[in-house]
């Protein structure tokens, strides 16, 4: 799956689904025309990086940050305020992680504790902060062919889900929700099912939603994801509850020694912004007028600690 990298206008409504940008390969070659003009005059001025303040800052994020809209209601409104462009790539958390392992992202806003954690004892991060938190849930038709809704843990329910023969759909991409998976697979009695009864997408959140919905599979989601695309799906939340569910996100300012196109003040910027009260006030009611419930709960560490 391509990384959907995306930009936001700083006039960007905050309800504005964000626009696909075109990608390195204009900036490259508008940079490329100005050289040849100056070149002559101003050598140095082609080969010179940009200031921190005129780059873009880039956001590496997971897919269920995007699908759910929550970006929407973050990024325009940060944009406005600082005069800062921000460019997002929405990837899951295991690329994300790697994007900022490479020098390639300023922050992240990801939910793979354990990979957070090798990341950051890498050296790889100047900071992680907690920010907000809500929940994975298993999916699947309405029949409920495996008879999840009486299970009594997660490791249970994807038990029966494996028994039964009845697919289940991975993400297969090494997303925080894919981690999650593979390591409640590891609890179970036979571990993961095999063959047609097991599909990878190889993509985000979203696009294995409607897969599942589709094949008529069982799916594990984030609840935001779900929540905010299940109009048209023939799904059901069919086992939720279960504290091996919690989804947790951090936010991870770049080390700067990762590559020297990080953007550190940038990165801090963008980090101060989404820990601020104001972001995690749009948090709290980010869903409630649609769905009838917030999608994430805000669970905030301070930033200077």
């Amino acid at each position: 799956m391509e990384p959907r990298q995306t930009s936001w206008s700083t006039a960007a409504s905050s309800t504005r689904r964000p626009t696909t940008d075109t990608g390195p390969a204009r900036s490259t070659l508008t940079v490329a025309a100005l050289c040849g003009l100056l070149l002559a005059g101003w050598p140095a001025a082609c080969s010179r990086p940009r200031p921190a303040e005129f780059r873009p800052i880039i956001l590496a994020t997971t897919t269920s940050t995007y699908d759910s809209g929550l970006l929407d209601a973050m990024i325009p409104p940060f944009e406005s305020v600082s005069g800062r462009q921000v460019k997002t790539f929405a990837v899951g958390s295991g690329k994300a992680l790697a994007l900022g392992e490479r020098g390639e992202a300023d922050v992240l806003l990801v939910h793979a504790p354990e990979a957070e954690e090798g990341y950051m004892s890498r050296g790889a991060g100047l900071l992680r902060r907690r920010m907000m938190y809500n929940d994975f849930i298993l999916v699947g038709p309405p029949g409920d062919p495996a008879g999840v809704r009486g299970a009594a843990s997660a490791a249970d329910a994807l038990t029966r889900v494996a028994g039964s023969g009845t697919p289940f759909v991975s993400r297969g991409d090494d997303s925080g929700t894919h981690q999650l998976e593979r390591k409640l697979w590891t609890l179970t009695a036979k571990g993961a099912p095999s063959g047609d009864a097991y599909l990878e997408t190889g993509q985000g959140m979203g696009a294995t939603l409607r897969v599942a919905s589709e094949k008529a599979a069982y799916t594990l989601a984030d609840r935001g994801t779900f929540l905010s695309q299940r109009a048209p799906l023939q799904l059901e939340v069919l086992f939720e509850g279960d504290r091996a569910l919690r989804n947790i996100y951090h936010v991870i300012v770049v080390n700067p020694g990762q590559g020297p196109r990080v953007n550190r003040e940038g990165g801090e910027e963008l980090a101060r912004y989404l820990l601020s009260e104001k972001t995690l006030e749009r948090v709290r009611t980010f869903g409630t007028g649609s769905f009838g419930q917030p999608l994430f709960v805000p669970d905030a560490e301070p930033y200077d600690q």
